[in-house]
């Protein structure tokens, strides 16, 4: 009796070492995928940082002509006005 007590702690014991090395390799698999997430993060940090510096000059640029259009629309408006009070 003895000697299957014993001999199913060891299978137990064995088990239990091969599910804690099994899982060990599966976590160390996880961190390096992970690891790769990150770097592709990275990466993606750099894409949206040029895409912010182009969408900034199109908006700075479109900002400078509506606000040249304004002020040739308002010249024009003050012309208008002007001859209207001058006639």
């Amino acid at each position: 009796m003895d000697q299957i007590v014993w001999t199913l702690i060891g299978l137990l014991a064995a088990s239990t070492f091969g599910n804690l090395y099994y899982l060990s390799a599966k976590i160390d698999g996880l961190g390096s995928r992970i690891d790769g997430l990150g770097n592709r993060i990275d990466g993606l940090s750099g894409r949206i940082d040029s895409l912010d510096d182009r969408l900034t000059t199109r908006i700075d640029s479109l900002d400078d002509r509506l606000t040249t259009r304004l002020d040739s629309l308002a010249a024009r408006i003050d012309g208008h006005l002007d001859a209207h009070r001058a006639g």
